[in-house]
């Protein structure tokens, strides 16, 4: 007697929710994917408040925008009314645009000789300090050649000019090494975040009021005027 298809005794699909396939794609809960029992929102065109979810859902759908939630780990959960798919979009050209901003640090190098001049030190400080507003390290050494090795001082004099002269765009990461026939010292940019921040204290510190000084007491009593 032939036997008819063995019933699957696989139960994976078992009470498995058909949307759990696109929750786990999407970066935020939206519309009916969010079941908590109550949402705060946020944002323009409503009053900020808690609601209700269905309450908030319905606001969303009459505005043909999306619920979605922005802050799922606030108690209760924080949303927006917003169009989704705009929302994600304008992400995705922000942060295109930041990676396209976004500079990789490089490692410049300059080379010096014990008896470099006046006019080589200038010209070579000044594509240090490009080197350095543009974000990237510079690498300074002297090279040492056959009897020059015996005027090191003169290399690390050099080398501490140099930093001297960068100072306001370049830190000097650690005192001058030798390293082989090379005398070398590292330069990094300085933040530009760092500087702005100094500048923004500065400008606030100015702009507080000063508080008036209290009256010096005077240590002798004034003599009665007469009549």
């Amino acid at each position: 007697m032939p036997q008819g298809p063995r019933p699957s005794f696989n139960n994976n699909n078992r009470g498995r929710n058909p949307n759990f396939r696109r929750e786990q794609q999407q970066e935020h809960r939206t519309n009916r994917m969010i079941r908590v029992p109550e949402v705060r929102l946020v944002g323009e065109n409503i009053e900020v408040g808690v609601y209700r979810t269905e309450e908030a859902l319905r606001m969303a759908e009459e505005q043909g925008l999306d619920l979605v939630e922005i802050s799922p780990n606030a108690v209760p959960p924080v949303c927006r009314i917003i169009d989704y798919n705009k929302f994600l979009y304008e992400k995705k050209k922000k942060e295109k645009e930041m990676k396209a901003k976004a500079h990789k640090s490089e490692v410049k190098e300059i080379r010096f000789t014990p008896n470099t001049d006046d006019h080589d030190f200038d010209f070579k400080a000044k594509h240090a300090e490009k080197f350095l507003k543009d974000g990237n390290k510079v690498k300074t050494y002297v090279q040492f050649k056959g009897r020059a090795i015996m005027f090191k001082e003169r290399g690390e004099l050099i080398l501490l000019k140099f930093a001297e002269r960068l100072a306001e765009v370049g830190a000097l990461e650690g005192m001058p090494t030798m390293e082989g026939k090379r005398m070398i010292a590292i330069f990094a940019p300085k933040s530009a975040k760092k500087k702005m921040e100094t500048k923004e204290a500065r400008e606030e510190r100015i702009q507080q009021p000063r508080e008036p000084r209290p009256a010096a007491a005077s240590s002798e009593a004034k003599p009665d005027q007469e009549a």
